[in-house]
């Protein structure tokens, strides 16, 4: 891993590791700080006019600005930050810049629902989101989408799995509304599993005379979804470059933008099929 997946939460989490001493310093220093900052190029978000402030605000201010304005590098500068932690003994209990037991865990359970886990140690690794089922399953895939639909490329291929993210809301949805899904099944079959078990149209469907506009856009974004599947290298493991090497760098982040629009769309239509307000009615009046 190079990088952390965030959330608001997560800024919170990591900036308590660098929290300022009550008494004595705690490493890592502002300098070490200001490296990773520079490092993953977040210079533009670096609070420096002004008085000075604290490391854990400047962690907090450049992560939540670089959210917005360079989700790419925040999720770089995260991951410098717990590895500056983790070198200065910040996960270690003998360390005199020992974070704490309770600060370790709660970041931990930040990151589990985004697919990370952090063991005591500091040490981060992909968890495997097979591992996740229900509301708890839904969260980490909605924060796949919402990385994916801000061009992160790395949120097209899940991480810890060989599925596609496109593949992982579809068997999603298909389960939680029909109670089961068919892994053996084709992208093109369960993802029109998935848009059917929704009530949303595919190329399948004969378009009706009387139907509503939106069952046409439906049709289109199954069509688009399957397109942007063909690009998938299918010879990938979860590591690298999810596309075929033709696909040029523009390519794949319009692919990974589209694939987070038509994966919100699932799971928008799955929260309301939950909610009891799934039934959208398919005729013009």
């Amino acid at each position: 891993m190079n990088r952390v997946p965030l959330s608001d939460n997560v800024v919170l989490a990591i900036a308590h590791l660098v929290d300022d001493a009550q008494g004595e310093r705690r490493d890592p220093s502002h300098s070490e700080i200001d490296f990773e900052i520079n490092k993953a190029e977040l210079s533009a978000a670096d609070p420096k006019a002004g008085p000075p402030i604290g490391k854990a605000k400047k962690v907090r201010m450049v992560l939540t600005r670089a959210m917005a304005d360079n989700p790419d590098g925040a999720e770089r500068f995260a991951y410098g930050i717990i590895c500056a932690v983790t070198a200065n003994g910040g996960f270690r209990k003998a360390s005199p810049n020992f974070v704490g037991e309770d600060r370790i865990l709660n970041l931990s359970s930040m990151l589990k629902p985004l697919g990370v886990s952090l063991d005591l140690d500091g040490s981060l690794a992909p968890m495997a989101l097979e591992g996740l089922s229900g509301e708890l399953l839904t969260e980490a895939l909605a924060i796949y989408v919402a990385r994916a639909k801000r061009g992160i490329e790395d949120a097209a291929l899940l991480t810890g799995t060989g599925k596609d993210l496109m593949e992982a809301v579809a068997a999603h949805v298909v389960e939680k509304v029909w109670g089961r899904y068919d892994p053996n099944a084709s992208f093109p079959m369960l993802l029109g599993q998935a848009f059917t078990a929704l009530g949303m149209g595919t190329t399948a469907d004969d378009q009706r005379t009387a139907e509503h506009p939106r069952a046409n856009l439906e049709r289109r974004m199954y069509e688009l979804a399957c397109a942007i599947n063909k690009l998938r290298n299918k010879q990938g493991t979860g590591h690298g470059r999810p596309w075929v090497p033709d696909v040029t760098d523009e390519e794949a982040r319009a692919s990974v933008e589209f694939v987070g629009v038509i994966c919100e769309r699932l799971l928008s239509e799955l929260n309301k099929n939950a909610s009891g307000r799934g039934n959208r009615g398919g005729q013009t009046a």
